[in-house]
C-alpha cells in the first residue's frame, strides 16, 4: 500500500464531518485541526496530500507491530466470519486462546486473565479486586504517571490530565518515584535515588496507615510521563515492601507491555512478578480494542467461591482476541520481541547519545528497547525545562516548533510537556530507524534555537 495522488476534495469532506461532528479528547475542541489520513502501513502514514510520515508515535504507543499486518488483517476477517460477537459468559476458541497465550508469557503465576476494552477500565478492575481481596480502602501510586482516562484510573493518574477530574475523594494517595535526573531526594547516584525513593514510599505508607492500603499501583517503566527506567533494586524494593504490609502491588504494563522494552513484559527487566497486572495496546497491536489484568493465583482464589462483582458487556470481544491471537503469533514467528530489544541497544541507544552530544537542548537521554525519551531543556547546566510543567499557548512555542519541525521533516513525533519520546513499532526496520532519526536531528535543530546556548 502506498499513498495515493491529492484528493483535496476527499480531504475535505474528512475533515468537515471531523470538524462538525466528531469531539477530540484531551482538546479545546476550538483550538484544534486534526490530520486528515488517508492509509497507513508498516511503519508508515500519509496524508490526503500524499505527504508521508514515519511514525515516531505508534499511534499512542500501542501498533507494536505496524499498521496493516497482514496476518493480523486476515485472521480479524477469518473470526468475523465464523463469529462476529458473543457474549463473555461464555467459553470461545478466541478468547479462551488469547488468555492462554498471554498467561504463557505473563510472569510467575499471573496464569487468570480478566478481560477489558482497553487499558483504563484494567486499572479499574485491578484496584477494584485490590480492594475486594484486601478488604482496605486506598491505593497508593506515584507523580510522573498515566493510568488511564475513566473515574479511577485518572484519579490514580499524577499528572495534570487529573486535575480537573480528581475530587480528592476516590482513596488515592500519590508519592514520589525514582527519576535521578530531577530528583526529590536530593540523590546524586542511581544507588542513592533507589534507596531514598523507597525509603520515602515506607514513610507514606507508615503515615497513610499499612492495614488501610489495598495496593500500590505503578507503571513497570512510565510511558507519557517520560520513559523513566527504574533503577536497580526499586522495583524488587517495591515488591518486599507490599510482602511486608500485605499490600496487592500492581504493576500497569499498558504501554510497556508486549515486546516494548524488548521484553514481552517490562517485569522481565528487572524479575519481578506482581500480584496483578494490567495489559492493552500492544496485546493485538490496537487493532481491535482489548485490553485486561493478568490475575495471581492467590487474587483469583479470592473470588473462586465468592462472585467476583464486576463485568464489561464485550469483555473478551472474539474480533479484538483473534487479533490478539495472531498479534502474539507475529510477534513469536517474526522475532519482534527481540528485535525490539537488539535494536534499542544497538541503534537507537547510541545515535540518541550522539544526538544529545550534539544539541544543547538535549538534557537527558533514557530508555530501553523502543522505548525512548530524549529531555528536552533550556539549560543544560541547571536543567531548566525547555517548556514549563504543563505548558500551554505561547508557553509551550519552543516544543511546537520542534514538532512542526519533525512534521517537515517527514516523522510524526511524540511530544508531552518538555519531552519528545521515540517510540516507533517494534518491528521498525534499521533503515526506518536511520531515516526517522536523521529527521529527528534536524528537528532539534530547531529546538536548541530556544536554548541559552543559541
Amino acid at each position: 500500500m502506498t499513498p495515493h495522488l491529492p484528493d483535496p476534495q476527499a480531504c475535505a469532506a474528512v475533515k468537515a464531518a471531523d470538524r462538525a461532528h466528531v469531539f477530540h479528547s484531551w482538546s479545546a475542541q476550538d483550538l484544534i485541526d486534526p490530520l486528515a489520513v488517508a492509509g497507513a502501513e508498516g511503519s508508515y502514514f500519509w496524508d490526503y496530500d500524499g505527504k508521508r510520515y514515519l511514525d515516531f508515535t505508534s499511534g499512542l504507543v500501542y501498533t507494536n507491530i505496524g499498521y496493516q499486518h497482514p496476518k493480523v488483517v486476515a485472521a480479524i476477517q477469518e473470526q468475523a466470519a465464523r463469529m462476529t460477537t458473543f457474549a463473555p459468559a461464555f467459553a470461545i476458541e478466541a478468547r479462551s486462546e488469547a488468555a492462554r497465550l498471554i498467561a504463557e508469557r505473563t510472569p510467575g503465576d499471573l496464569d487468570k486473565i480478566f478481560f477489558t476494552n482497553g487499558g483504563a477500565d484494567a486499572v479499574e478492575h485491578a484496584i477494584r479486586m485490590a480492594r475486594l481481596h484486601t478488604g482496605r480502602p486506598k491505593v497508593l501510586s506515584a507523580y510522573r504517571s498515566y493510568h488511564g482516562g475513566t473515574q479511577q484510573a485518572i484519579n490514580v493518574t499524577g499528572d495534570p490530565r487529573r486535575w480537573a477530574s480528581d475530587t480528592g475523594t476516590n482513596g488515592v494517595v500519590h508519592f514520589w518515584a525514582p527519576f535521578l535526573y530531577r530528583s526529590r531526594f536530593y540523590a546524586e547516584t542511581e544507588e542513592q535515588e533507589c534507596a531514598r525513593a523507597l525509603e520515602h514510599l515506607e514513610t507514606t505508607i507508615a503515615f497513610e496507615g499499612p492495614g488501610t492500603i489495598a495496593a500500590i499501583v505503578l507503571e513497570t517503566v512510565p510511558g507519557t510521563a517520560g520513559i523513566m527506567v527504574p533503577p536497580p533494586g526499586y522495583l524488587a524494593g517495591v515488591r518486599e515492601i507490599c510482602d511486608k504490609y500485605g499490600i496487592v502491588f500492581v504493576l500497569d504494563e499498558v504501554m510497556a507491555g508486549f515486546g516494548r522494552t524488548g521484553e514481552w513484559f517490562a517485569a522481565d527487566l528487572f524479575g519481578v512478578v506482581p500480584d496483578l497486572m494490567t495489559f492493552a495496546k500492544g496485546v493485538n497491536s490496537g487493532y481491535v480494542p482489548l485490553g485486561g489484568v493478568a490475575i495471581s493465583g492467590a487474587i483469583a482464589e479470592t473470588f473462586g467461591k465468592r462472585p467476583y462483582p464486576g463485568g464489561l458487556t464485550y469483555s473478551g470481544h472474539p474480533l479484538a482476541c483473534a487479533a490478539a491471537v495472531a498479534t502474539i503469533g507475529v510477534m513469536a514467528e517474526e522475532g519482534v520481541v527481540e528485535h525490539a530489544g537488539r535494536l534499542g541497544a544497538d541503534v537507537v541507544g547510541p545515535a540518541l547519545r550522539e544526538l544529545a552530544e550534539r544539541h544543547p537542548s538535549v538534557g537527558e537521554v533514557r530508555g530501553v528497547g523502543m522505548f525512548w525519551a530524549l529531555e528536552l531543556v533550556k539549560n543544560r547546566e541547571t536543567r531548566e525545562p525547555l517548556v514549563s510543567y504543563n505548558a500551554a499557548g505561547e508557553a509551550n512555542a519552543p516544543m511546537a516548533a520542534f514538532a512542526a519541525a519533525a512534521k517537515r521533516h517527514g516523522i510524526w513525533p511524540f511530544v508531552n510537556m518538555n519531552r519528545t519520546h521515540v517510540v516507533p513499532p517494534c518491528n521498525v526496520t534499521e533503515a526506518e530507524l536511520k531515516e526517522g532519526l536523521a529527521a529527528l536531528d534536524a528537528a532539534l535543530s530547531v529546538a536548541d534555537e530556544y536554548t541559552d546556548a543559541a
